[in-house]
């Protein structure tokens, strides 16, 4: 047995002691697995979560001091590191990498091995017109180059956008360009060229605020939506999207979770049952629910009504991680559910 712990279930805590007692779910949940559990057997495990705009390695650092339990960044699986994978086709190519706070997606997608990175502050940089108004205040070294002569050859969006106007109106420009060149428009609409990817399609999600916030998912409808607007209605933009509840993440998450299995069992295989927690319907049960998995839905997150979800019900409806993971190890052992 494995357990795949989708992390986000919590997030929509108000209150300093409800968020404390979160924590302690977790910390006992991390406990169980790591084999303080009836039978002693440490249980393999990752932690997947839309959430981004780190590397792994900040993220299992933050995680593991929320907790007080070391977590490996090898545990931990982003909404952009599935797209670690395309550097084959884009490694030497100059891709626009989108979204996040300052340079750190840049150089997150740089680490992954993507050695032609520009921001739409770069660009913003290169042509203070693009987005009038404003001025761009950080930048990397691709700021220098003249866009005029240098052609963009993808687009990545690795986390959320935090200035929504300008990234659409740069993502608009690259999609529209011809041959890559920001600044001019192709004749033909209706044949896309520009390849688009987006590390996840949540809609929206939770915070500390009462109400669910808009997601990266609302930043692509709002694209396509200006996209199929700009063009007349004659052009749909595609795009290649990562994340939960998408197939390519879950393809990887198996990966990694082989990987575990070799490390803590000396073999390499992904076991039989694999148990996804999470509190996001929409995106954690719907994508362990087509993936084969067993889904565990959660009430601590995006979910908080007694039942199941009606849309995207999940084989099991648990309180809270804690009770989730002890549910899945004495069903596995044959113990009292």
């Amino acid at each position: 047995m494995d357990i795949v712990m989708v992390n986000g279930a919590g997030n929509m805590m108000t209150d300093s002691s409800v968020l404390y007692t979160y924590h302690c779910f977790l910390f006992r949940a991390i406990q169980l697995l790591n084999g303080d559990n009836p039978t002693g057997r440490r249980i393999p495990f990752v932690l997947l979560t839309n959430g981004g705009g780190m590397t792994e390695a900040a993220k299992a650092d933050q995680v593991s001091n929320l907790i007080d339990v070391k977590i490996s960044p090898d545990q931990v699986i982003l909404s952009h590191s599935p797209m670690q994978m395309l550097t084959k086709k884009y490694k030497d190519k100059r891709v626009l990498v989108v979204g996040g706070k300052e340079r750190t997606c840049a150089e997150v997608a740089k680490g992954y091995g993507f050695d032609n990175v520009v921001t739409p502050q770069d660009l913003h940089h290169w042509h203070n017109s693009l987005w009038p108004g404003s001025k761009p205040k950080f930048t990397t070294d691709a700021a220098h180059l003249d866009y005029s002569k240098t052609p963009i050859e993808a687009v990545m969006m690795f986390h959320d956008s935090f200035d929504w106007g300008r990234d659409l109106q740069v993502m608009l420009d690259a999609v529209m360009c011809q041959d890559g060149i920001i600044g001019t428009l192709k004749p033909d609409f209706t044949t896309q060229t520009m390849p688009v990817y987006f590390s996840n399609n949540d809609l929206i999600w939770s915070t500390d605020f009462p109400a669910p916030r808009l997601g990266q998912g609302a930043f692509k409808e709002a694209l396509e939506g200006l996209y199929k607007a700009l063009t007349n209605g004659k052009a749909t933009l595609a795009s290649e999207s990562f994340g939960k509840p998408h197939g390519a993440t879950y393809s990887y998450a198996e990966q990694i979770i082989a990987l575990q299995h070799k490390m803590i069992h000396g073999e390499s295989c992904v076991p039989a049952h694999v148990y996804a927690v999470g509190d996001n319907p929409a995106a954690d049960i719907k994508g362990a629910n087509y993936y084969g998995w067993n889904s565990m839905l959660v009430r601590t997150g995006v979910h908080t009504s007694p039942g199941n979800s009606k849309e995207y019900p999940a084989d099991v409806v648990c309180d809270n991680v804690l009770d989730a993971v002890t549910w899945a190890i004495n069903k596995e052992e044959g113990l009292p559910i």
